[in-house]
């Protein structure tokens, strides 16, 4: 049940630099998009006045974050939830902030549309998204390798690709979203933090 993404193990460090940076010392995070549960277990550990709660679309994803859960032992954990980010209707009312990583290119627009419309929903004034991943960024030239990433993902599904980071600041801003800031990342990611 337990699932392992070596990506994790590698991005996991230099976005945790940026976290403790950006994110409240206390309350409720939503991790949207939880994938494996790797994520969470680490940052819980590093965060341990904030309550985490994972959620992925994938019901089989909920079994390996309970999975990494159960291990860590983390009592500031909470059991995973089903979340359709594209969806209008959330298992969570309210959030102090958000995380979201290497979702958006890995799913068709209206996941990234429904991000922002929940964010908007779910996030207390002041609070925060932190996206992580890949983008296309105007008048700078893109790394050969997002440019092949962006090729594969559409092979793979049409609606999938790497996102233009124009394009999901001005979603963002649709939904009273501001744009704080961007982190350069290894492997030509970003970490981009939006503020309700």
């Amino acid at each position: 049940m337990k699932r392992h993404a070596p990506a994790t193990e590698r991005n996991r460090e230099p976005l945790l630099a940026v976290l403790r940076e950006v994110l409240p010392p206390s309350g409720t995070l939503l991790e949207v998009a939880s994938g494996t549960g790797q994520h969470a277990a680490f940052f819980a550990r590093a965060f341990p006045g904030l309550t985490w709660q994972p959620t992925d679309g994938d019901a089989a994803a909920l079994e390996s974050i309970d999975a990494w859960r159960a291990e860590e032992g983390l009592p500031n954990v909470l059991p995973a939830r089903l979340l359709d980010a594209s969806s209008d209707t959330w298992p969570v009312a309210h959030a102090d902030a958000m995380l979201c990583v290497n979702m958006i290119h890995i799913a068709p627009w209206s996941a990234c549309q429904g991000l922002m419309r929940g964010a908007a929903r779910v996030l207390r004034p002041g609070g925060r998204l932190v996206l992580y991943g890949p983008y296309f960024v105007e008048g700078k030239e893109t790394a050969p390798g997002n440019l092949a990433f962006d090729e594969s993902l559409r092979a793979r599904d049409p609606a999938w690709g790497v996102r233009e980071l124009g394009a999901v600041t001005a979603e963002a801003a649709r939904h009273g979203l501001q744009r704080e800031r961007v982190v350069e990342m290894p492997s030509n990611n970003l970490t981009v933090v939006f503020s309700r």
